[in-house]
């Protein structure tokens, strides 16, 4: 069957098929036909079955005539069927259709009960530049649909600047309903923020719900005068609401001020507001702080996100027991736990560890070194420098499976970090691992060699195969190997010429 065969079966669909046939006659239509067939899809529009109008709006958006689809479009996103409504709107978009009775139907779809509709009027009018029905676009700073609500919060920020949006947003701050109010008092500026400061001030203190009270003490938090920093310690001091303490511990953490000790001794043996207190204390620190938080620690009672909170803050404060309270938490069965006593440990490792706390962090750190993917890294650093690990690295490289682990071991045994008696037997290791299956180990290992040619300063034996396996590893595709092999034949070369 030809096309105009086809497109003469369509007409005639259209005028004697039942229902299905003839939305599925719209929208062949739409596909085969041109200009001249726009006609018979403007009256499928006005069909009185829901199927055909939907046909029809689809059959408009593949015709590809703008003219057209204007005409009846617009009003076909107002039908009362869903399906319909959807469709005409996305084949307005697919027609770019720019007049004002289009904008004004996705302004009317941002406030549609199907979640699609409102995300197809939010995308089209984010094309077009436009916020539509503005008070409509910042009610859906509050929509359920966390979709709906970014790509709101998304194209207030774009048009924000024009004044009928910039209102809005005061508006919605002050007085909306509390879901939009949240966001849009986080994008309050601080212009606004300053003149609303009375009224926000009265709802930071109760009222609202807590996720407004967090977003106005969010808010409040950036204002830079003292009166304000006092009415936020105020409102946290009398605090019933674990979500609003939580938010102000945060907020006033940082600050450091004694006047958190109250407060935060208070929330410690809350589940939700202890990580929080607990971290608010090793900002204050003192004898006071110091004392909470060692009870913290020994407590067998303590909650586990208290407890890493705790640690990480203990080892912050670099306590003379930091080490020793926190090397037994590497043992918790909560891996929580197990990050926050590491990452205390990483703290105290910038002001380096006392001779005699050492080996015992070499010891236990070697042995977890595998312990989680993600915290590779943070045990290394910890590692660094430290020669009582090497050891335990030299038989770890072999026996493990992870290649991060390889590699973060090869790179703590380089002579830059560290160097011990074995140090001058290590080249075999670095050149064995120069043919791992994994890129990374490549790289530490040929930085090894480069480091311990610079620090032995002796030629290694074999030192044509290894220029050789160098040279090759030059031409590999990661530019931190290329890098790492470079420097290793540099350090060759200014061996040889000493």
């Amino acid at each position: 069957m030809t096309a105009d065969h086809q497109i003469a079966f369509f007409l005639r669909e259209l005028q004697r098929g039942d229902t299905w046939r003839r939305a599925a006659a719209a929208k062949g239509l739409g596909k085969l036909g041109g200009a001249e067939h726009a006609a018979p899809l403007l009256r499928a529009a006005a069909d009185p079955a829901p199927e055909v109008r939907e046909g029809a709006a689809v059959g408009l958006g593949r015709l590809g005539v703008p003219a057209a689809g204007a005409q009846i479009l617009p009003a076909l996103m107002d039908d009362v069927d869903p399906w319909v409504r959807r469709q005409a709107s996305l084949a307005s978009i697919r027609l770019g259709l720019r007049d004002r009775k289009v904008v004004d139907a996705y302004g009317r779809l941002l406030s549609d009960p199907d979640y699609h509709l409102r995300i197809n009027a939010l995308e089209a009018l984010r094309e077009l530049g436009v916020p539509g029905d503005v008070p409509a676009l910042v009610r859906l700073l509050g929509d359920p649909d966390t979709g709906v609500w970014g790509l709101a919060r998304a194209m207030i920020f774009e048009v924000r600047k024009a004044p009928d949006v910039d209102a809005e947003v005061v508006r919605a701050a002050q007085w909306g309903a509390d879901a939009a109010r949240e966001h849009a008092l986080l994008m309050l500026s601080d212009e606004h923020t300053d003149r609303l400061l009375p009224s926000l001030l009265k709802d930071l203190a109760g009222g609202p719900s807590v996720e407004v009270r967090c977003a106005v003490a969010f808010r409040l938090a950036h204002v830079k005068r003292r009166e304000t920093r006092d009415a936020l310690f105020a409102v946290l001091a009398a605090e019933q609401d674990a979500a609003v303490a939580v938010q102000l511990l945060f907020l006033l953490g940082r600050s450091g001020d004694e006047r958190l000790l109250g407060p935060a001794s208070r929330w410690l043996s809350d589940e939700r507001a202890g990580p929080a207190a607990a971290t608010a204390l090793g900002a204050v620190g003192g004898k006071t702080a110091t004392r909470l938080l060692r009870a913290q620690l020994t407590g067998p009672a303590t909650e586990a996100g208290t407890l890493a909170a705790a640690a990480r803050a203990y080892g912050a404060m670099g306590r003379w027991d930091a080490v020793w309270l926190l090397l037994p938490l590497l043992d918790h069965d909560t891996p929580e736990v197990y990050e926050g006593a590491l990452r205390g440990l990483d703290d105290l490792a910038d002001t380096g560890f006392r001779p005699w706390e050492r080996a015992a962090v070499a010891r236990a750190l070697v042995a977890r070194l595998g312990a989680g993917a993600t915290l590779v890294g943070v045990t290394a650093r910890v590692l660094t420098g430290l020669a009582e690990a090497l050891p335990g690295l030299r038989a770890l490289v072999d026996r493990t499976s992870a290649p991060l682990v390889r590699a973060a071991a090869l790179s703590l045994l380089d002579p830059h970090n560290a160097t011990d008696a074995g140090t001058p037997h290590d080249l075999p290791l670095f050149v064995r691992h120069l043919d791992d299956a994994d890129w990374w180990v490549h790289q530490a290992a040929a930085e090894g060699i480069a480091h311990w040619v610079e620090e032995m300063g002796v030629l290694p034996p074999g030192e044509e195969q290894l220029r050789e396996r160098l040279t090759a590893l030059a031409s590999e595709p990661f530019d931190s190997v290329r890098e790492a092999a470079a420097e290793a034949l540099r350090a060759l070369d200014a061996c040889r010429n000493n």
